[in-house]
């Protein structure tokens, strides 16, 4: 959604300066004022465009950091009339801005680090799907398996985490898809002891050699990724890239290791490690673009050092990944 309606709960005393905010953010379309209520807070609503719309809520924030009665509140606004939002011409907004506040980005990436019960049976899901998929050379079963695959959540929050400095959301992030994608190997790796993989399957083999599509296929999912969270787009067909760049080369890793096959494991390994790298490499690199940073200047130099550390991390990484593949390890 373009359009915000900010709700915010203060105590009488900030009225001057929230109707101040007001007529200085050329975002805030409208204001009104609520009558005061019983314990001495006024209701203040803000209806707001996309334009300078992220500066007026770091304002708020830092107006009321030292309150512990204040409360501000998003809501999306499906329409209003008449039509706040100006059009220049050729019918373009007149607006650079990201779409989604950064709150309502953290919100909405937070929420899929979070590793939880449901989390673990989507993974265990998808993982069984894209199993039997793989064994049966079914493309779409494969793709059926995507479809429930979580793996995009801790994915885009360890960088969005490295975008703001937050290294409770990194952790969160490395501890989900640490377990999401152990429970998919051990699943891999019961299904290979058990049933012998069938090495007709183009589906299996595919994943147990790295090429440069793969990597560019997890370089692009990784940027979309981003740009459709940025643009307050579903992620759900960008969910499923993701899926088919993590999920299928994870699970082959298990199946190979189970059936005794190491030197194909070894490919599917690669591969795995490289799609992990080019997603969240591609992913930080747009949330860097994107200007998606702290709100304070001292958490703006803490996340500078994080993105710096991570993007040269995940670039060294990407680097002896492709030299391994191209100049040593190659399958028997």
């Amino acid at each position: 959604m373009s359009l915000k309606r900010i709700e915010v709960l203060s105590r009488i005393g900030y009225n001057r300066d929230l109707q101040r905010m007001a007529q200085e953010h050329t975002c805030v379309f409208d204001h009104f004022i609520a009558p005061e209520m019983e314990d001495q807070r006024n209701a203040h609503f803000f209806l707001v465009t996309v334009a300078g719309r992220q500066r007026f809520l770091d304002e708020l924030h830092t107006l009321f950091e030292k309150s512990d009665t204040a409360r501000i509140t998003i809501f999306d606004a499906e329409s209003t009339f008449p039509d706040p939002h100006p059009v220049e011409e050729g019918g373009q907004t007149a607006s650079d801005d990201p779409i989604t506040t950064r709150e309502a980005l953290y919100a909405q990436v937070a929420s899929g680090a979070k590793l939880s019960g449901n989390f673990l049976l989507l993974t265990l899901l998808s993982s069984i799907v894209a199993g039997i998929g793989l064994l049966e050379d079914s493309v779409a079963v494969v793709i059926g398996a995507m479809v429930i695959a979580p793996l995009l959540g801790p994915n885009l929050a360890f960088s969005l985490g490295a975008a703001l400095g937050d290294r409770r959301l990194m952790w969160r992030a490395i501890q989900a898809n640490l377990a999401g994608l152990s429970l998919t190997l051990l699943l891999g790796v019961l299904a290979g002891y058990l049933l012998e993989p069938d090495l007709s399957s183009r589906e299996l083999m595919a994943r147990t050699h790295v090429g440069l599509d793969g990597m560019a296929l997890a370089l692009a999912s990784g940027i979309a990724a981003v740009l459709s969270l940025t643009a307050g787009l579903s992620s759900t067909l960008v969910g499923v890239m993701v899926a088919v760049a993590l999920l299928p080369p994870a699970i082959t890793v298990g199946l190979m290791l189970g059936s005794g096959k190491l030197s194909l494991a070894m490919g599917a390994v690669l591969l795995l490690l490289v799609n992990v790298v080019s997603v969240n490499l591609s992913a930080q690199l747009v949330f860097f673009a994107k200007g998606i940073k702290p709100r304070t200047w001292l958490e703006q130099k803490s996340a500078r050092q994080s993105i710096a550390i991570n993007l040269a991390v995940w670039t060294l990484l990407l680097i002896a990944l492709f030299l391994a593949l191209y100049y040593g390890w190659k399958p028997l």
